[in-house]
């Protein structure tokens, strides 16, 4: 916090500064506030444990003002307490993002907290959920120039949010990219579509006591420096696409690795097709000792400099994210394959309304290695071939309207999870999934949803062990969504472990929307488990209470 004090009266001169250059009557300000309550009670059935606080909140206000070409804002966060599964060093209120920016066609500049991203994010990439408790964003200074159209140059500095203070490392970088389709005047209209980039990010961190493990005697000599570069390149002709980039690390003992001295590589290629009615895509990656944090000794998701997105697909019914997959930042290697095809109305499988065809299957793998030594060695050699199974699934989706008021979708999957990837021990998981989901439109003022689940698995609930799987077992969900007018909406869900696992999970919410103003009341239990959202994951506890959520903006 004390770093905070220091910067607001900062922060405050170039308020003023802009608001006497510009005029605040000429200003715009603009808003959004929202606010997340949670009352808790014990539950020895699910495993909800008793909690101190009646109620816990998370809550946020972001403010931005704008005039011309200037820019500031600022969010106040209170966590008091915060909710269950969120970190507790949040615990506390007080300004968490602060900055004053201008922008103009060829020059932007931000002062303060920012969020930055250089390619697809494998070097660099601060970002904000605010569901995953997770804010990588940077405090320094963000420069980007544009000195022709379809050139971008950026250079960056700062230090990265942790919690209520900012971490030791010092995050640089600097990243270029070309769009030849601009800057070359026979290209702006041709089928071929090329742009390319390049970036290099260096975090600086001080030295730190670091020893053998068979030795204590011997202390590890860390860098100080390491540097992190990546080339890319969009490439595209008709309705083909390709996107590819390739990233490398220097030497980097950290936590996760160990405190190993291998460098580290990744790679990613995306090739697509798409036209009306019609697109596939094929993703690869690989991933090698590629984590990078700015400080070496912390463990969880905060403070990592890059972002390595998981080549599994997002999945939003329930089951299918009951176990989500968590990129392997020490190694992994994977395929994903994705056909959409929209089957033609009047046709044997499209019939009167037009059929819609979704498939998806991904597999990550591990690498296969072969250890070369532990800590203060370069760790292992990396050989060809697949490594442990670590994740894989396959889901067909069908959907199609029934009737002018009717629509329904049907959904197959079949997943395979190896409890490795959460580090826990066990044999792999084998989920066969069947989702139905119906909407009907009543009339002009009501609608209904209803959706039901089932999920059956070879996993099997142990209450002996250590830390029982919550979600193991065979699984039934139902769901009933009204949606009353403009303004009201209902919900009901109930999941029940009835084969080989435990647990009835009930859920009613109630939600009412004015404008940009959304309420929800709801009561519910909440399975243990664990959240992911884009391969980034945390877990969340059992709950069992009310909940309040209120949204709005302005």
């Amino acid at each position: 916090m004390k770093r905070l004090k220091i910067t607001i009266p900062l922060l405050l001169c170039l308020l003023s500064a802009t608001v006497h250059a510009q005029g605040i009557l000429g200003g715009h300000v603009t808003g959004n506030v929202q606010a997340d309550a949670q009352l808790c009670r014990a539950d020895s059935v699910i495993g909800a444990e008793a909690v101190e606080e009646i109620m816990r909140m998370n809550a946020r206000a972001d403010i931005l003002y704008t005039n011309g070409d200037f820019s500031a804002g600022l969010r106040f966060e209170m966590y008091q307490n915060p909710l269950l599964g969120f970190d507790p060093r949040y615990k506390g209120q007080g300004l968490a993002n602060y900055f004053v920016a201008y922008n103009t066609k060829r020059l932007s500049v931000t002062a303060g907290n920012f969020y930055e991203q250089f390619g697809s994010g494998m070097i660099l990439r601060t970002y904000e959920d605010r569901y995953l408790g997770l804010d990588n964003s940077l405090l320094g200074l963000n420069l980007t120039f544009r000195p022709w159209d379809g050139v971008t140059l950026k250079a960056l500095a700062g230090k990265q949010r942790y919690f209520w203070d900012y971490g030791e490392g010092l995050v640089r970088g600097i990243d270029g990219e070309v769009n030849f389709n601009s800057i070359i005047k026979s290209m702006q209209d041709s089928k071929f579509r090329a742009t390319v980039g390049a970036g290099f990010v260096s975090k600086y961190q001080p030295d730190e006591t670091i020893t053998l493990l068979d030795d204590p005697e011997y202390k590890l000599v860390l860098p100080k420096n390491v540097g992190a570069a990546s080339v890319r390149a969009d490439l595209g002709y008709g309705g083909w696409s390709l996107q590819a980039e390739y990233a490398r690390k220097g030497q980097d003992p950290w936590t996760y690795n160990d405190y190993i001295y291998r460098e580290g590589e990744a790679i990613m290629l995306n090739l697509g097709y798409s036209q009306r009615g019609f697109s596939a895509g094929i993703q690869a990656k690989r991933i090698d000792n590629m984590g990078f944090k700015s400080m070496r000794g912390v463990s969880g998701e905060m403070l990592f400099i890059n972002y390595l997105p998981a080549i599994t697909k997002n999945h939003t019914y329930a089951f299918l994210a009951m176990y989500p997959y968590a990129t392997q930042v020490n190694g992994e290697q994977g395929l994903q394959g994705d056909v959409m095809w929209k089957i033609k109305k009047g046709t044997l499988l499209g019939g009167k309304y037009g059929t819609d065809l979704h498939i998806n299957s991904s597999v990550v793998t591990g690498l296969v290695t072969d250890s070369i030594g532990g800590r203060g060695t370069e760790g292992y050699t990396v050989k060809g071939g697949v490594g442990d199974l670590y994740y894989g699934d396959v889901s067909i989706e069908v959907s199609r309207k029934l009737s002018k008021s009717v629509k329904a979708a049907l959904t197959y999957a079949y997943q395979v999870f190896n409890p490795k990837v959460e580090n826990e021990i066990g044999p792999l998981h084998h989920n066969n999934i069947v989702i139905a989901d119906v909407s009907w439109k009543v009339n002009k003022k009501h609608s209904l949803r209803f959706e039901t689940e089932w999920l059956g698995s070879d996993s099997h609930y142990d209450a002996s062990e250590p830390a029982p799987d919550m979600r193991a077992g065979d699984w039934l969900m139902g769901l009933v969504e009204w949606n009353i007018g403009t303004h009201w909406f209902v919900t009901a869900s109930d999941q029940y472990a009835y084969r080989d696992g435990v647990g009835n999970y009930p859920s009613v919410n109630v939600g009412y929307t004015h404008g940009a103003t959304r309420l929800q009341l709801g009561y519910g239990k909440q399975r243990k488990g664990i959240i992911c959202i884009g391969g980034v994951c945390r877990p969340v506890p059992a709950s069992n209470g009310l909940t309040f959520s209120l949204t709005t903006s302005f």
